[in-house]
């Protein structure tokens, strides 16, 4: 079987799996600081304007592509040295709380790496906050998830 995930050599992951390139880094790791809603999304605008990797196409993911992120078995280290479960391809020094495209108003999803869950944060929350991103793009046709379905924690059973 072949790995989930394939470094690009561009700074990008692709995932066989669902058919999505992630950045390999995430905000906080580039950028060196933390990021609002706001700043979140002026940074997937960029990378379209700079056809980051050759694409044009980067956008922030949705709840349920971050929680197919999430592995109970790796242990990968976010930028305190505590536990993400995020695939080892990603580098260590990650955030843990990353945007999702929801949005809700005045709030906007948020997906934890710690705890695999999702829950509604103030798009005004400062940068500060400890939040940051990953986007994400499409490389192939949506792949259907079945057991993983609920929005907001863990698998139903």
């Amino acid at each position: 079987m072949a790995e989930r995930f394939k470094d690009n050599g561009d700074e990008t992951l692709t995932d066989n799996k669902y058919n999505l390139t992630w950045l390999k880094k995430d905000y906080y790791q580039s950028k060196g600081k933390w990021c609002s809603w706001k700043r979140a999304n002026k940074f997937v605008a960029r990378l379209n304007e700079e056809k980051f990797a050759g694409y044009d196409d980067w956008r922030l993911p949705s709840n349920q592509e971050n929680r197919n992120l999430y592995d109970h078995e790796c242990k990968n280290t976010d930028f305190n040295g505590d536990i993400v479960h995020l695939d080892y391809q990603f580098p260590e020094g990650c955030g843990f709380t990353y945007w999702c495209s929801e949005e809700n108003g005045i709030n906007a999803m948020a997906y934890n790496f710690y705890s695999d869950r999702a829950y509604q944060v103030r798009k005004k929350t400062s940068d500060e906050s400890n939040m940051t991103c990953r986007p994400v793009r499409s490389s192939g046709p949506a792949v259907k998830t079945t057991g993983r379905t609920s929005l907001t924690g863990r698998t139903r059973r």
